[in-house]
């Protein structure tokens, strides 16, 4: 019930590294899976190029890679894809920044880091010029910038919605200065964007739910020394957050991680599905879920024991699940790793 298999490996194609998942499963059907191909190093910095694959057999089988956002020698990063519904068209929102564009030197102004968004209406073949949404999505005091990464959503009101994270102030370094998660949101199919609510200092990459209540649930990265996730409630789509709360059972070793609706889940009613590096160092990539609306989790399933990192999920026109995850033998960050399972393996004891 669970099949594996290397997406990207590290060193291959003229890249040093590749990092940062995301996926996106198109109105036709198709299943887009992106990440970041860094040329030169595992930095977060560099000349960086954002990639993506298609496959249109639920998994199966790929597509050889091709640039979605060419970085020409700066950083094209954090994909957080959403497909509209409505429309088709797929949305792609990243960032840029500088070569050197380290997170305390754009904390010291020292360096840039601006949000963008692309888009494709042919199915993830093309993608069109990029578009500078920094003054609708980023005041002018943030410093740091990130969407998700992993995958963005649309609300049953056909809101697009985007998690996101920054920095609220410039300072000398990321102790002195906390992040938040928050939320940008656009009512019109993309043709203007506008800034939610955010979480409390602390939180930082997030992953968002709506719940079949329709209650949006932000689940973040915790900065702070906990060892676990935080999570924020809204009742209104993002447009204020309830108190951010620690969720002891998921374990994080300060990471990103995703989460999904699933509808129909096996036994009926709705799940929402978790992956994330379930131990307090980058190792156990893990599937987890819940089914009262993320109060409570199963124990998880693993999918790799050793080093691993970032992951994304998405449920396949099948009725599949898929995890895109970056995993290693010695490092977390040799390979991006595509995992297809049943939903009902995730019931089943682990092995």
């Amino acid at each position: 019930m669970l099949t594996q298999s290397t997406l990207w490996r590290s060193g291959q194609d003229g890249y040093h590294t590749y990092r940062i998942p995301a996926l996106a499963v198109t109105t036709a059907g198709t299943v887009l899976a992106f990440c970041e191909g860094r040329r030169d190093s595992r930095h977060d910095h560099g000349d960086i190029n954002l990639l993506v694959r298609r496959s249109e057999d639920n998994g199966e089988s790929w597509s050889e890679p091709r640039i979605a956002v060419a970085g020409g020698g700066e950083t094209a990063g954090n994909p957080a894809p959403v497909v509209d519904r409505m429309t088709g068209r797929i949305w792609l929102p990243f960032v840029r920044n500088d070569p050197l564009g380290t997170l305390e030197r754009v904390l010291r102004r020292e360096s840039w880091r601006r949000p963008y968004m692309t888009f494709s209406d042919d199915d993830g073949r093309t993608w069109a010029n990029p578009i500078d949404v920094k003054d609708q999505v980023m005041e002018p005091a943030w410093t740091w910038y990130a969407f998700g990464p992993g995958h963005s959503i649309q609300l049953a009101s056909g809101r697009l919605l985007i998690p996101c994270d920054h920095t609220p102030r410039s300072g000398r370094s990321r102790a002195e200065v906390p992040m938040r998660s928050h939320v940008v949101y656009s009512d019109d199919s993309g043709a203007t964007w506008h800034i939610g609510a955010a979480a409390a200092d602390g939180t930082d990459e997030s992953i968002a739910v709506e719940l079949d209540d329709g209650t949006l649930y932000l689940n973040c990265r915790n900065e702070l020394d906990t060892k676990r996730r935080f999570a924020t409630r809204s009742t209104d789509g993002g447009q204020t957050f309830g108190p951010s709360e620690i969720d002891q059972a998921l374990i994080e070793p300060r990471c990103q991680a995703s989460a999904l609706r699933l509808d129909d889940a096996p036994g009926g009613g709705t799940w929402v599905v978790f992956s994330n590096p379930a131990s307090t160092v980058r190792e156990r990539m893990t599937v987890r879920y819940s089914a009262d609306g993320a109060r409570t989790w199963s124990a998880g399933r693993l999918l790799h024991a050793g080093p691993s990192a970032y992951s994304d999920l998405c449920r396949l026109p099948d009725g599949h699940l898929g995890c895109l995850y970056e995993s290693g033998d010695d490092a977390p960050y040799e390979r991006l790793t595509w995992a297809r399972f049943d939903p009902a393996w995730l019931a089943e004891p682990d092995d």
